[in-house]
């Protein structure tokens, strides 16, 4: 199949995935044309002769007040679908690439490309619930010729937002378990002394809840030695900043800001907390559980489809700090129970989340619509 993908090319969970499921396609015959402004954040300059990246060059105009980047995205993917014959155009999310692919369906001369959208989350539970994109987010998702969404609880999300009866596939997220894989030895390059390594990554928006994160460990520290490593960037990363110093933690909290080999960071810890107010999938928590780091969670969102309470890792309720913390204490002070929870968590990943799995639903989907 001649398959198109667009996504945001800059690093965050909808184009991490995106990507990779594209490059994944290419190992399995198929020819994919990667769709963006820029080059996907994971997508090397190598020569592959399956994969093709098509950059889209925006106009510039002094009538335009801001550079009318959707406009120019959905030309450039009318003439792919024209020129390369295209089979599948699949977009993640549906505000803008949704909106863009129906309308280069609707350009294209003699192309009969289906449009695959998949949701994954904030595209839902943020930009489409938006009134002022309530409207169009709405018909972007019933005029695709599929839709998919990364877990149950973002498919009910979206059924019930848009009070609409359109089909919607779920297809859960993946990692590469051969890639994402426990550290070799004990040893961690953050630790000190015996200390724990206590992570959280995330983009740190309020849904994050990083508040919490900074809480829990605050509790966690009074009873096991450990260091926090806060991972990503983002607008609340200023106030956990400040939380710390109020805290007195500043000593045994570390900021690693954005990092590209995350597969080389989340192995190093002995604990993943993920306190969000929801998680539409929740991939941070999937690397970890491959990587047989244990995940203290929020029972919410996606994350209920991904852990198996008291199993692959531990859920709490929205907001609990003190029963998350003993939790995170109990995994940090039982070296049994790490291990059994992390081996769990890891078999659960080769299993239900593992790329083949994965991949395979989006081409049996693929043919379906051809």
């Amino acid at each position: 199949m001649r398959i198109g993908i667009t996504c945001h090319p800059t690093i965050g969970g909808s184009g991490l995935v995106a990507t990779d499921l594209g490059v994944l396609l290419a190992r399995r015959g198929h020819t994919v044309h990667f769709v963006s402004y820029d080059l996907p954040y994971r997508l090397t300059t190598e020569y592959d002769e399956r994969i093709f990246f098509h950059p889209v060059e925006v106009t510039t105009y002094p009538l335009f007040k801001f550079p009318p980047y959707s406009l120019s995205l959905a030309a450039r993917m009318a003439e792919l679908a024209e020129r390369q014959s295209l089979d599948v155009l699949h977009v993640h999310y549906a505000i803008p690439h949704a909106t863009c692919a129906i309308l280069a369906k609707l350009i294209a001369e003699d192309a009969h490309v289906k449009v695959v959208t998949t949701l994954h989350g904030t595209d839902i539970t943020y930009v489409g619930s938006d009134p002022s994109f309530f409207r169009i987010t709405k018909f972007s998702i019933e005029e695709s010729d599929a839709v998919t969404a990364v877990s149950e609880w973002l498919k009910k999300r979206t059924r019930e937002e848009f009070r609409t009866g359109c089909e919607i596939h779920r297809i859960y997220n993946f990692v590469d378990p051969a890639k994402f894989k426990p550290r070799p030895s004990d040893t961690s390059r953050f630790s000190r002394a015996g200390e724990k390594v206590v992570m959280h990554i995330s983009n740190y928006r309020p849904v994050k809840r990083v508040k919490d994160v900074v809480a829990i460990f605050n509790l966690i520290q009074k009873r096991v030695p450990s260091r926090l490593m806060l991972v990503g960037e983002g607008p609340e990363l200023s106030i956990a900043d400040h939380m710390i110093k109020e805290l007195g933690l500043s000593d045994r909290v570390e900021f690693l800001g954005t990092q590209d080999s995350i597969e080389e960071i989340v192995l190093c810890a002995d604990l993943l907390l993920l306190p969000s107010e929801y998680e539409s999938f929740g991939l941070a928590a999937l690397e970890a559980m491959a990587c047989e780091v244990p995940v203290v969670a929020s029972r919410s969102g996606g994350l209920i489809e991904l852990v198996d309470d008291g199993v692959t890792g531990f859920l709490e309720n929205v907001g609990d700090v003190p029963a998350m913390a003993e939790r995170g204490i109990q995994v940090l002070t039982n070296t049994d129970v790490a291990r059994k929870i992390g081996a769990a968590a890891r078999k659960t990943v080769i299993e239900r989340f593992n790329p083949e799995r994965i991949v395979g639903q989006y081409e049996e989907l693929y043919r379906s619509l051809l």
